[in-house]
């Protein structure tokens, strides 16, 4: 049975997507790697295509037509390895400003006792790096505010480094999963906390891209602020 599934979405990560996949399936113990890509103009999908040739039963690819947002892309992920058997299912960005190595980090968190890891810029031995200062405190001060409206008990409330044991996925409403960007990670957070599940943050480095174009927009951040309150008010409390 297949143990470690990790999924990446993509858009225009051409750059950057056949690096990420050889680092992630040199690892050890085994990361299997999934694709979700967005319908790519830059030609992303076919890079995978090529890695799949050499990694036919490691390395899998799931192509959707236009941009249909994060959220809704680790969703069709997480319903994809939950088909498959996976124990072991991650998050991860494309574009290395998450350092795979420290998906061995988060799978040993989940191994000894963790429902949820999450990679966090905010705890002690965590830290970002190539930010600019006001970027920084931005970003802290947006996961203080979650922080006072969800009492979630997360520092690094949006990160997107992630591992989750099967059972906790198996056991959110993943159709009701609404929010797409920002939002989408704070909510799936939220939902895991609510229903009793141990969350362990696991301190990373954090590094800003070195290729390609970043997608982060205003829309993303301003989602973030206003569904957090929605949150808050819509989802059922246990």
């Amino acid at each position: 049975m297949p143990e470690r599934l990790v999924i990446i979405p993509t858009y225009n990560e051409r750059e950057n997507i056949r690096d990420i996949a050889v680092h992630v399936l040199g690892l050890s113990p085994r990361f299997d790697l999934l694709v979700v890509d967005d319908g790519s103009p830059d030609g992303t999908a076919d890079i995978v295509r090529e890695l799949q040739a050499a990694h036919h039963d490691r390395v899998h690819l799931i192509e959707r037509p236009g941009k249909l947002g994060l959220g809704t892309a680790y969703i069709t992920g997480f319903k994809w390895a939950l088909a498959r058997g996976y124990a072991h299912i991650f998050e991860m960005d494309a574009d290395f400003s998450h350092d795979p190595d420290d998906l061995v980090r988060l799978d040993a968190a989940c191994m000894n006792g963790a429902d949820m890891s999450v990679g966090s810029r905010y705890v002690k031995g965590g830290r970002v790096r190539d930010w600019s200062w006001h970027r920084i405190m931005l970003s802290y001060c947006a996961s203080l505010y979650v922080r006072a409206i969800l009492w979630l008990g997360v520092r690094d409330t949006t990160a997107g480094f992630v591992c989750y044991k099967r059972h906790v996925l198996e056991a959110l409403p993943l159709d009701d999963i609404r929010f797409v960007g920002y939002a989408f990670q704070i909510e799936m957070k939220y939902r895991v906390r609510l229903a009793g599940f141990r969350i362990v943050e696991v301190p990373i480095t954090f590094i800003d891209r070195q290729k390609g174009r970043s997608k982060m927009s205003s829309g993303i951040f301003n989602e973030a602020v206003l569904g957090v309150l929605r949150m808050r008010f819509r989802i059922p409390r246990p």
